[in-house]
């Protein structure tokens, strides 16, 4: 019982730092991919809209990948 549980820890946080590095690596395909800056346009400018947009966005890519992962 203690190696399956061992097992299922590992399997959870490998695909946790997956799921981690396929959201950032969207995010970074969509900055790339718009004609501005989204962080200097969220921080520096103050986009509160941005910011909401961006967020949803996170949210809606993580909802893909925990769907993708189970």
């Amino acid at each position: 019982m203690e190696a399956t549980l061992l097992n299922n820890l590992i399997a959870a946080i490998v695909f946790a730092g997956l799921g981690i590095v396929v959201l950032f690596a969207t995010f970074v395909a969509v900055d790339r991919l718009t004609p501005y800056q989204l962080w200097k346009e969220i921080i520096d400018d103050h986009n509160t809209a941005l910011a909401v947009l961006i967020g949803s966005f996170a949210l809606g890519m993580s909802l893909i990948i925990a769907a993708a992962i189970h």
